[in-house]
């Protein structure tokens, strides 16, 4: 079965479960904890490039506990998001990978939506895009300044940058309480910065991370626009996320609209 493209962590028995599919894509979701071990995630991406399978990265979500923000006020956390985006466009460029970044989370802190702010989050972005634009790509949050219910976003700072952006048909569903016709709107507009996608479904309520078929999204119009790129079924797992079985039953899903 084609278009096998699965989340992973860098655990061996969660890899070995994902692998027994064969996949084509695997997103290795990476921890702060990872991160003090770079040559152990080099040593994962060597592996599956050596089985043909091309590797996503995802920067951390959080330090020390708490959500990353790339305008945090808190020192310390500023400097971790900048020194871990370092880090892993230096891996990304030796190793042949790319990273997914995001640049809020929904529970960021000061995630009020106004244009100066978005300009703020613009020139930051940008101080990043003189060594990271060519692997990293740009995730929506389901809130915030770098969410596509901010009128801003794509006009003010995808466009203008030519952003390279992963987009979460989930995050960009829920950010418009449900409405297919909005996220397809931003699935065309998009589309021209657009290299890679998280495909999961949604109530469009809250984030839920549901398989496809088990929320209200419209899949054949999403098939429509990503048909081509890159993506993963990114879905939340139960019993310690190793059994991939969500993913791969959303893969099959997909590949029969």
């Amino acid at each position: 079965m084609n278009n096998i493209r699965l989340k992973s962590s860098l655990d061996r028995e969660s890899l070995d479960d994902r692998l027994q599919y064969n996949p084509e894509i695997i997103e290795f979701f990476l921890s702060t904890e990872d991160l003090q071990q770079s040559d152990h995630i080099r040593a994962r991406i060597r592996e599956l490039r050596e089985r043909g399978i091309r590797v996503y990265l995802h920067h951390p979500t959080r330090y020390n506990g708490q959500f990353l923000d790339i305008l945090s006020p808190d020192p310390d956390r500023y400097r971790y998001y900048q020194e871990s985006t370092e880090l892993l466009v230096k891996i990304c460029h030796e190793e042949g990978a790319k990273c997914v970044i995001h640049a809020n989370y929904i529970r960021s802190e000061h995630s009020e939506i106004s244009l100066e702010r978005t300009l703020l989050m613009k020139a930051e972005i940008e101080k990043i895009l003189t060594y990271g634009r060519d692997v990293l790509l740009w995730e929506d949050s389901t809130d915030g300044l770098f969410c596509y219910a901010n009128p801003y976003l794509i006009d003010e700072v995808i466009v203008p940058l030519e952003l390279p952006v992963n987009v979460d048909v989930s995050h960009t569903f829920i950010s418009f309480h449900g409405d297919n016709d909005r996220l397809r709107e931003v699935l065309e507009r998009t589309a021209p910065y657009a290299q890679y996608y998280h495909l999961v479904d949604s109530m469009g309520e809250y984030h839920d991370s549901l398989p496809l078929g088990q929320g209200l999204i419209d899949w054949r119009m999403v098939k429509r626009i990503v048909n081509g790129k890159d993506y993963i079924f990114e879905i939340n797992l139960n019993g310690g996320h190793i059994d991939c079985t969500p993913m791969v039953e959303s893969a099959r899903y997909f590949d029969s609209l």
